[in-house]
């Protein structure tokens, strides 16, 4: 027995093909403020669901400020660390601690911050002590598998790293406070940005940095010197191609072996392998100018780290690029102070679970979360 086709009113029609267009919008969206790329691709499926936790972290105690974020780590329990620089509140932000006092509220908190998964402090540390003189300007901070805490400095004479137990016991450090080398002196640092470890090999990657323009890497032991490279893999100042520019901002190691380097000014991450061999480089942003658009760079921790998310301080929002062709996919975040949004993003953090920690200097001077649905 024949049936009669449905026919449906043009307007139902419509509808249904809103609805379908909308479906497909819902699967890419982020929030707040972010967009997709229409260009990107779909082998590496779409760009994850972003929510900022506009109650991360807790109000910190004692009258605590904190001042320009200049670095975030997770550890193996998950985690947040946090580098921040007490030097860089105003007076009406520190008045507590003025004399005669100015105000009630506050005073800096002190420059290493561990905080927990919900936000609560759980231990604070940092500063000048025995054996060793702290950075002139704390930057960038990394938390290795055995918990030893790794800080940098980028002021204008810092020109080492130095080594802490989890709980603020320094143990090393790797070049000397108020000595700066060049890009060919293996045993000194200029204001370096960052550091990596990996624990395969105990050599730590260095992104050297704002003086310098090359990776370096040290024995994470002795501290002894291995080797270094430049743009492309080349020795620093290689003319035959396009060099890092300053400051070569972020390392970051994969678990299949590839090191992502940010060469912030050149808006654009070199991949390479650890012996420094160049595999391939991704370009974002390319007509960003200013500070540049990559300035940190972290990856999902699902079994093919499928994304790697790229903190832009510039155009203040986090790019979603897939690891495997640095396709954009997606966003999150603009500029702006409210939740979500960023005001000179500097670094990001992912932990075991996906969610990614970021921290903003200038006059953002704070850290925020992000839990991907």
């Amino acid at each position: 027995m024949l049936r009669r086709p449905i026919v449906l009113p043009a307007l139902t029609i419509m509808l249904l093909v809103l609805a379908k267009l909308l479906a497909g919008c819902a699967s890419n969206s982020v929030f707040p403020g972010g967009g997709t790329d229409p260009s990107a691709a779909t082998s590496e499926s779409s760009a994850p669901r972003v929510e900022v936790d506009p109650f991360w972290p807790k109000p910190l105690p004692n009258n605590w400020l904190m001042g320009q974020a200049a670095g975030v780590a997770t550890d193996r329990r998950d985690h947040v660390w946090v580098i921040q620089r007490p030097k860089s509140l105003t007076e009406d932000e520190r008045g507590a601690t003025l004399n005669p006092p100015r105000s009630r509220c506050c005073a800096p908190a002190p420059p290493v911050l561990e905080f927990d998964a919900d936000g609560v402090l759980l231990q604070s540390w940092g500063g000048p002590g025995t054996g060793y003189s702290w950075p002139d300007n704390e930057h960038g901070i990394f938390v290795d598998g055995k918990d030893n805490v790794w800080i940098a400095g980028n002021g204008p004479k810092d020109g080492q790293i130095l080594k802490f137990t989890r709980d603020g016991k320094f143990l090393m450090k790797i070049g000397e406070p108020g000595v700066i080398g060049d890009d060919a002196d293996p045993r000194h640092l200029n204001r370096p940005a960052n550091m990596v470890l990996d624990p395969a090999t105990n050599e730590l990657f260095v992104a050297d940095g704002y003086g310098n323009h090359r990776v370096i890497v040290f024995d994470a032991d002795t501290g002894a010197y291995k080797r270094h490279w430049g743009a492309n893999g080349r020795p620093p100042g290689d003319t035959s191609v396009k060099a890092f520019g300053n400051p070569v901002h972020c390392v970051r190691l994969s678990r299949d072996g590839l090191l992502y380097v940010c060469d912030r000014k050149n808006n654009r991450i070199q991949v390479f392998r650890k012996d420094g061999t160049f595999v391939k480089e991704f370009i974002v942003a390319p007509e960003t100018r200013g500070n540049g658009s990559t300035w940190d760079v972290d990856l999902s921790p699902d079994g093919k780290q499928t994304y790697l998310y790229n903190a832009d301080g510039e155009n203040n929002h986090v790019w979603m690029l897939g690891r495997e062709s640095g396709r954009i996919l997606g966003t999150f975040g603009r500029n702006g102070r409210g939740p979500g949004q960023f005001h000179w993003i500097h670094n990001l953090a992912v932990d075991s679970k996906g969610n990614i920690y970021t921290t903003e200097v200038d006059t953002g001077k704070r850290a925020q979360k992000f839990i991907v649905r």
